[in-house]
């Protein structure tokens, strides 16, 4: 610390803001060398890369199974199913990137962001429900992945085939350690690693069409009815299922700082991820849709993930090829949707006792603890009948209830309070300009919430919590902006 100059200072570079650390930031407790801006030489993501991410993260066995939960759970017909993916995922790119923007232009994670807008201490509330989102995912995201590495093992080893759910187990916990292997080798690891998945994951998908094709027709998959009452109004069910599919990536609104912070130029990071996130999501549930209406032809049974399909081939060397790549396709997903983002949090909460490395141990340790009941269950110590596609059908509105709000208050103070002008120095540093906490922050989040909890114990507002993310960000954008003009004249 002795070689720093006493005061840090800020230079542009092009459109980037890059800080040139001082023994003021460097000793702070709110900074370290994770969460620190990155440098101009660090921001080096493409919109290929960026589109690559989007890739890699779409094609994931959850999107697979979208269409399924819409039909089922939702009640819309397949068609139908299909347009809410599409419309929601546009939908969703104003968000993701709108919140961008900071990200691209000081290189600051999330967490930092929300400073801005919740207080430097306050920060953590907001980012820590995020967190706790992404653990739980993780733990989904890991589950696939160790069925997958069971089912490959048991194609090249008859005995492993014996271990049934303990095979499983052991395959979740395999799985877990290469997750955290990668992310612990930096943001150029993953983003190496999309760029390989990417192309892998739509050869895998062009395969099961393939396959797949000649046992079913579109014209009966997309005519296939929805299954809600026939007198039922439409809107009310797609207004519901819109909700739940701008919740699939209702995380990634508020945590794209995390991945935008690398990108060379607000283009690449807006052109990415439009390139990358809409098609990617309606292709790969349309597969899925199409492939789960034609398994009862393929196999002899309704099976609605990928992994439990492939694994009914009669082919060991099409099984082993396919749960390689499907391996490689949930780990590029788990490494940057679910474990960037809570690894950022945990550092912001304490940057000077936890670094990157530490939060990542942090994320995967609490993500095991979310799915001990699955575990348990597959090892044959629980009895329950809760299936991880039922609870992540309901989780996606309850959650983007949560969401919603935080997105919009993160927008609405970059654009419109802050003019798209953060003092960055303050942001590593108490009692410098950024309140503890900020009471408008607050305010605007918790009016939302409160709507949401009052529909969701009394049944009165039952629409606010249905349509929870758009209600919960329209509402809590327009009380921030208010609360906030008001306390900077008082």
């Amino acid at each position: 610390m002795s070689e720093l100059p006493p005061v840090s200072t800020l230079r542009t570079v092009g459109e980037h803001v890059e800080l040139d650390l001082g023994q003021d930031l460097a000793s702070s407790p709110r900074y370290n060398h994770d969460i620190a801006p990155t440098r101009a030489a660090q921001r080096t993501w493409s919109r290929w890369n960026v589109a690559s991410l989007w890739v890699g993260m779409a094609i994931c066995v959850p999107t697979y199974t979208l269409g399924g939960v819409l039909t089922a759970y939702f009640g819309l017909s397949v068609s139908e199913a299909l347009w809410t993916i599409l419309i929601a995922n546009i939908v969703v790119l104003i968000p993701l990137t709108l919140n961008a923007f900071p990200g691209t232009r000081y290189g600051i994670p999330c967490p930092v962001v929300l400073r801005a807008s919740f207080g430097i201490i306050g920060s953590n509330v907001p980012s820590l429900i995020r967190a706790l989102v992404a653990c739980g995912w993780f733990g989904v995201q890991t589950l696939f992945g160790g069925i997958a590495i069971h089912l490959l093992l048991a194609a090249i080893f008859p005995a492993w085939a014996a271990l049934g759910g303990t095979g499983e187990v052991l395959g979740f916990f395999i799985f877990w350690v290469a997750n955290i292997t990668v992310v612990i080798r930096g943001s150029e690891s993953i983003k190496h690693l999309e760029a390989l998945a990417a192309p892998l994951l739509l050869i895998v998908a062009i395969g099961l069409v393939v396959w797949a094709l000649p046992r079913v027709t579109m014209s009966e998959v997309l005519s296939v009815p929805a299954s809600r009452p026939a007198d039922a109004p439409f809107f009310g069910y797609f207004m519901a299922a819109l909700t739940a599919m701008v919740g699939f990536w209702a995380t990634l609104s508020l945590n794209i700082p995390d991945f935008s912070r690398f990108a060379r130029s607000q283009r690449s990071q807006v052109i990415g991820q439009i390139i990358g996130l809409p098609l990617t999501m309606l292709l790969f549930a349309g597969l899925g849709v199409v492939l789960t209406a034609a398994s009862v032809e393929l196999v002899g049974e309704t099976i609605s993930d990928p992994i439990n399909l492939i694994g009914r081939i009669d082919s060991p060397f099409w099984v082993v090829l396919s749960m390689l790549m499907i391996i490689l396709a949930t780990i590029s997903t788990n490494t940057a949707a679910n474990i960037v983002s809570p690894t950022n949090v945990f550092q912001n909460v304490a940057p000077k006792y936890i670094n990157e490395n530490k939060g990542v141990i942090l994320t995967g340790v609490i993500g095991i603890v979310l799915m001990s009941w699955e575990l348990l269950k597959k090892l044959g110590w629980l009895d329950t009948d809760v299936s991880v596609e039922s609870l992540y059908s309901n989780w996606l509105i309850g959650y983007s209830s949560l969401l919603g709000p935080i997105a919009g208050i993160m927008i609405v103070d970059y654009f419109l309070i802050k003019n798209q002008s953060y003092d960055v120095l303050a942001l590593y540093q108490d009692n410098a300009g950024y309140p503890a906490w900020n009471r408008s922050g607050f305010i605007a989040f918790l009016v939302p919430v409160g709507l949401t909890l009052i529909a969701i114990t009394t049944g009165k507002l039952s629409w606010f919590y249905t349509y929870g993310w758009f209600t919960g960000s329209i509402l809590g954008g327009l009380i921030y902006y208010f609360a906030a003009r008001r306390e900077a004249r008082s």
